[in-house]
């Protein structure tokens, strides 16, 4: 293997794919439950209830409903993986990752996620563990522009792409929360792409 090419995963498991598709489930129950009832008044019990599941199974997935919270952080990165290798190649490859967070930001209405982001902001804990994912966002975009990219001269460039990529999220979703979703959050994605472009 040269120090261009990146390991391939290995195939995922009938076992490891159940597991991942629970875990969904459990997290969207969830979700759908702070959303409805809000974050206090939905408990574990009724967590489990709504995803078909017992109290016992919820914790071999989730420690706590803080990471139901998180996880929907977490599966960010697997939607922005699938986005960005369904781009086109002959894109530059800071209008693929744009147009790929454009996509994935589609999925989520502006109202889940304001009211999604305000639990977020009640918990400190939450908070931190969510500004250390954006960390794992830009790895996770850095190494798809890697694969599609391999050329050693242009591994800064597309470490900055990652990074600039992330921050303008970060600031699509700080907009999002103080306007309280008046605005799609693809069209602040875009937006805040637009705004940077205008200062290079």
């Amino acid at each position: 293997m040269t120090e261009t090419e990146e390991p391939r995963p290995a195939p995922e498991g009938h076992r490891e794919r159940k597991r991942r598709e629970t875990a969904r489930r459990i997290a969207d129950a969830g979700l759908r439950l702070f959303i409805a009832n809000g974050y206090e008044a939905t408990t574990l019990d009724a967590i489990a209830a709504e995803a078909g599941i017992s109290r016992r199974t919820f914790f071999y997935y989730f420690k706590s409903k803080d990471d139901i919270l998180l996880s929907m952080v977490g599966s960010f990165d697997e939607l922005i993986a699938e986005a960005f290798r369904d781009e086109p190649s002959t894109k530059k490859p800071i209008d693929a990752t744009r147009d790929a967070l454009i996509r994935v930001c589609a999925r989520y209405p502006a109202e889940e996620m304001t009211v999604i982001d305000r639990i977020m902001r009640s918990s400190p804990a939450v908070q931190a563990r969510k500004q250390a994912t954006y960390i794992q966002q830009e790895e996770t975009l850095f190494r798809l522009l890697r694969e599609r990219w391999p050329a050693p001269q242009r591994k800064d460039a597309l470490r900055l792409v990652a990074m600039t990529a992330v921050g303008a999220m970060r600031v699509s979703l700080e907009t999002l929360y103080r306007e309280e979703g008046k605005r799609p959050l693809p069209d602040l994605v875009r937006a805040a792409f637009e705004a940077l472009e205008a200062e290079i």
